[in-house]
């Protein structure tokens, strides 16, 4: 496994080498001009196949979500949109091309999915939550989750993602980033919008509900139908 300091110079700006394989001087580790020998800086975090990894913190699966949404939230990174450090260190300096092929390729892995989280909350909560997820809440304004990430909860081509295999826990904390202004999207930003309309009670039954449900290798996003969604949205334009 590459150290950290290695991490920088394998994501951040491709270099061209050739197949050749080439020596780190500074750290004597062999490697090969490649993605995928790049892609070991994404591993150490997501995952070998970007399925993500749980230890006392949580990083997200990026496997098998739509390439427009992973190459936006690349370039959110980079372009200030979206603040965790260590994203934004290592994408700092690269360019549209070279996110867009980071983000193609892990769009096509198909790791298996976690085991869904056995529910800790209340049978009121879960139903509350699936209320939620699947017919939103019209008195509040708040749509349905499957309205927009599809009814198996995998996403929409090109730009929404899915919501299966995700730890509760990150699921709240993106849910808080929106409400705080610390997480944006292109406008007009239809999650910040919903995201204020939850409440704290709102917030755990909805990650609560989700963490319940499977989700299969085979099970992508759905094409994108032209469908009326029920909110505009930056991330998937009309």
């Amino acid at each position: 496994m590459l150290q950290p300091g290695c991490f920088l110079a394998l994501i951040a700006a491709p270099i061209v080498l050739g197949a050749t394989a080439v020596r780190a001087a500074d750290s004597g580790i062999e490697f090969s001009d490649t993605l995928e020998q790049r892609l070991l800086a994404c591993a150490a975090c997501h995952g070998n196949q970007g399925e993500g990894i749980r230890r006392n913190e949580y990083y997200p699966r990026i496997a098998g979500k739509p390439a427009e949404y992973l190459y936006r939230q690349l370039a959110s990174f980079r372009d200030g949109r979206r603040t965790y450090p260590l994203m934004v260190y290592f994408v700092r300096y690269s360019s549209d091309e070279y996110l867009r092929e980071v983000a193609t390729y892990y769009s096509k892995l198909q790791p298996p999915f976690p085991t869904p989280i056995p529910p800790s909350a209340t049978k009121d909560v879960l139903a509350h939550g699936e209320a939620l997820v699947r017919k939103g809440d019209p008195v509040k304004g708040i749509p349905a989750c499957a309205a927009c990430h599809g009814m198996a909860l995998t996403g929409m081509l090109p730009g929404i993602p899915g919501l299966v295999g995700l730890d509760p826990n990150y699921l709240s904390a993106q849910i808080g980033a929106w409400q705080r202004g610390v997480r944006h999207a292109d406008e007009p930003d239809c999650m910040a919008k919903i995201a204020a309309k939850l409440n704290g009670p709102d917030t755990s039954a909805i990650t609560a509900y989700l963490a319940t449900q499977p989700g299969a290798p085979s099970t992508g996003p759905v094409l994108d139908t032209k469908q009326k969604l029920p909110t505009a949205c930056g991330s998937q334009p009309r």
